[in-house]
């Protein structure tokens, strides 16, 4: 069975989810910081976090729970996911409402991005947004990556429905570091 691995960073721990991750999980997609990424009712919530956390041992990535360091509080999750529907492997990310603001979720990411570059050898990474989405599409933005309007999306959808945002590869990171889109 391959499960999520632990990764640590300056204050998160991305880790595997456990099912007491579910509740948080459930009343942040059940709320209104789940209107860009589709509200959930807590049993449709349920079958999203299953497919979240099988996809590791179904495609070796998957979705991690993140945790603050300092006191070990579950706050959201990063994931590298390609469901059936999604025509690439996409970095998403999610937060729950007390933890936005504190650069959590940039930090999360860049965690997931680099283990997709340099621990599963991709060479590429996309993110589904919602164009509506300013924060995430700021957060991609800030993370390097840039609109791409000619890649697929999700189920076909539309340009007014998902924008496509694709991240730096690791030759881009690699030669100017972080810093380069800080």
């Amino acid at each position: 069975m391959t499960l999520a691995p632990t990764i640590e960073t300056q204050r998160l721990r991305l880790r595997a989810h456990r099912i007491d991750d579910f509740d948080a999980y459930a009343d942040v997609f059940s709320s209104d910081r789940a209107s860009y990424m589709g509200q959930l009712q807590r049993r449709q919530a349920w079958f999203s976090f299953c497919s979240d956390v099988a996809q590791w041992q179904l495609f070796g990535h998957g979705a991690w729970a993140v945790d603050r360091l300092e006191d070990g509080k579950f706050i959201g999750q990063v994931a590298l996911l390609k469901p059936d529907h999604f025509p690439e492997l996409e970095l998403g990310w999610m937060l729950t409402s007390e933890a936005e603001g504190h650069g959590f979720a940039a930090e999360a990411a860049m965690a997931a991005r680099d283990y997709a570059y340099v621990e599963m050898g991709r060479d590429t990474l996309v993110s589904y947004i919602d164009p509506k989405n300013t924060r995430s599409i700021a957060l991609a933005e800030r993370l390097g990556a840039v609109r791409d309007d000619t890649a697929l999306r999700p189920d076909g959808e539309s340009l007014a429905q998902t924008v496509v945002y694709r991240h730096p590869t690791i030759d881009v990171l690699q030669d100017g570091g972080m810093e380069a889109y800080a």
